[in-house]
């Protein structure tokens, strides 16, 4: 369907969808019944409504590069809320995001992040941030992809930020690959600061090749992570 006018009904609809997932995600851990399967399930379940609720059209390149069995320190570009149903959608439940310690502070959602194995991160806090880097490395170590915004917030323009480089230190002390990945079109279905969804908007994901961590390893740390941050970057920054 073509592109609509802006709707704050479209965009109270998929908060409602967040909270009807959120809720049950409390009661369950509550009761102690919360599982992996049962927090992934309810993940797949809320990323294909956001997308269909915003009819978004979605072209997707490079699935080839995902590779079965591997699991992957994912960095994209971050243009908007709904990059993160998309992400979900496309890369499937299996996968963790690093997010900033304020949404955690948020009623209902805040809680049921932390329960669903969502990572907070505090740069301002040692004791936290070495924490968040620990339940980090144990959902690599599970087989469970870790994404990370390396923006570490939503572009206002679409344009790259600088790369905070935290996620890179943690993909080079783990070994991991990084799968870096472009998203664009998402901020026209609702802008960073923005309140206002709009439907049928195009939206294209591009997964790039998965780059090697280990290459980096025969620099010293400082060097192979100004490296690997460019590369990552330049990867991102191609298909925009």
């Amino acid at each position: 369907m073509p592109a609509t006018g802006k709707s704050l009904l479209l965009s109270l609809r998929n908060v409602v969808e967040t909270l009807a997932v959120s809720a049950p995600t409390l009661a369950d851990a509550t009761r102690g019944r919360l599982s992996r399967d049962v927090t992934n399930a309810r993940i797949a379940s809320w990323s294909a409504r956001v997308v269909e609720n915003a009819a978004v059209s979605l072209r997707v390149r490079g699935r080839e590069n995902v590779e079965p069995g591997v699991t992957y320190v994912v960095m994209s570009n971050h243009q908007s809320h709904y990059d993160v149903a998309i992400l979900f959608h496309v890369l499937g439940p299996n996968m963790r995001m690093v997010a900033k310690k304020e949404l955690f502070a948020l009623p209902v959602f805040g809680p049921a992040l932390e329960k669903a194995g969502f990572v907070s991160v505090d740069r301002g806090d040692t004791a936290a941030a070495i924490a968040s880097l620990a339940q980090a490395k144990a959902h690599l170590a599970s087989g469970m992809h870790l994404w990370i915004a390396p923006e570490g917030t939503r572009s206002p323009s679409g344009a790259l930020l600088p790369f905070k480089k935290g996620g890179f230190h943690l993909a080079l002390d783990v070994t991991a690959p990084i799968l870096p990945i472009t998203i664009s079109g998402t901020r026209d279905v609702l802008r960073a600061k923005g309140v206002l969804s709009r439907a049928g908007v195009d939206v294209a994901l591009t997964i790039h090749p998965a780059v090697a961590t280990s290459s980096y390893a025969g620099t010293d740390r400082k060097t192979a992570v100004e490296v690997l941050s460019r590369d990552v970057r330049t990867a991102i920054a191609s298909a925009l």
